[in-house]
């Protein structure tokens, strides 16, 4: 080797230092979370494994000067239980996004949980993050998933304000009202048609022990013989006294167009107790009846959990949970058949890395 190509060699390794350095590397991360249930199910009983909603992500940043930095986010879920994709295929649906951020905020494009749900109900799921069998079943997601762009604010005195727009780009999207068969209103279960747009606005608040949340989402699906307004509007305040954190959220449901126009109320009391590495949960949430087209109906549904969770490390716990859902004659939250009720006893394994 002459001396030219050594040197040669030594400035080329330079320069791809060089660049590795200007930016910043790519951070694998991800939640393995399962457990082994014995469920009932209206009168059929079974003994499963679950896998609730494990996931491997990939993220990373680019300082590109003057304040702003360009990002990504890459989140696909995969089933802990037998190792396959979610869905039958592995894939990015569960996150995908691509952002640039500075002292304006963030904007955001892609795939992700709009900010009304994180400011709300997100909040107080604080027992299995809102995963698995004792997951909130009375809450509605109303933003349709994907083509979003969103814009976060900087952090003003304790406040950041989130705002989503869905574009419609004339996908066919199937809506149903939560927890509920529309055949007898419709003749069918659910709402097929043209997506024609959503847009979601959310507050959030947090300062020390006190924590405030307001969400709106409003969605519009466009059918062959009506269109269908869907609209949503939740509340959230959370408070933490040394060991005891307590929360709670409300939400409105209306789903209005010519042939249905119906209105629901829910909410969510929830607790979290820790005692060293020891966390004792207690959850309850209730969805009123459906007014208006569906006065009448016993849409009505409970859901309840007690659960307890021993934190083996920051990243590694174990927990079991009772959870139990029971429907109204006319519900069907959390189950295939309206007026079936649901029941789970479940011990798992959560690890995050």
């Amino acid at each position: 080797m002459t001396k030219t190509t050594r040197v040669m060699l030594a400035v080329l390794a330079a320069c791809g230092a060089s660049a590795a350095m200007a930016q910043s590397s790519v951070n694998v991360y991800g939640r393995v979370n399962t457990t082994v249930e014995h469920q009932k199910i209206g009168s059929e009983s079974r003994s499963a494994m679950e896998s609730n909603s494990s996931f491997i992500g990939f993220r990373g940043t680019e300082d590109l000067g003057n304040g702003l930095k360009a990002g990504f986010q890459l989140e696909g879920q995969f089933n802990s239980d037998d190792g396959s994709g979610a869905g039958g295929a592995f894939n990015f649906k569960r996150h995908s996004e691509v952002n640039l951020s500075g002292n304006f905020g963030t904007v955001r494009l892609g795939k992700f949980y709009v900010g009304s749900y994180l400011a709300t109900a997100d909040y107080i799921s604080m027992h299995n993050h809102d995963t698995g069998t004792s997951a909130d079943a009375l809450y509605a997601y109303v933003f349709p998933d994907g083509n979003q762009l969103s814009y976060r604010s900087p952090e003003f005195g304790g406040v950041t304000a989130e705002f989503n727009y869905g574009f419609g780009e004339k996908a066919n999207r199937t809506s149903s009202l939560p927890g509920v068969d529309l055949t007898p209103v419709l003749g069918t279960a659910s709402v097929a048609g043209e997506h024609k747009g959503a847009f979601d606005a959310a507050l959030n608040y947090n300062n020390g022990p006190l924590g405030l949340g307001l969400g709106y989402t409003q969605a519009k699906t466009e059918t062959a013989t009506f269109d269908l307004k869907e609209q949503q509007l939740g509340l959230r305040a959370s408070y933490t006294i040394n060991s005891l954190t307590l929360g709670a959220y409300y939400q409105y449901y209306k789903a209005d167009a010519d042939v249905v126009d119906t209105k629901r109320h829910a909410y969510r009391l929830a607790a979290m107790y820790t005692l060293g590495a020891s966390e004792f949960h207690a959850n309850v949430g209730r969805a009123q009846s459906y007014k208006g087209d569906l006065d009448g109906s016993k849409t009505s549904a409970t859901q309840w959990t007690l659960g307890y969770n021993y934190n083996l490390s920051k990243r590694t716990k174990v927990y079991g949970y009772f959870t139990k859902i029971n429907n109204g004659d006319d519900a069907a939250y959390g189950v295939t058949n309206a007026g079936d009720n649901f029941r789970s006893i479940a011990v798992g394994v959560r690890h995050l890395f």
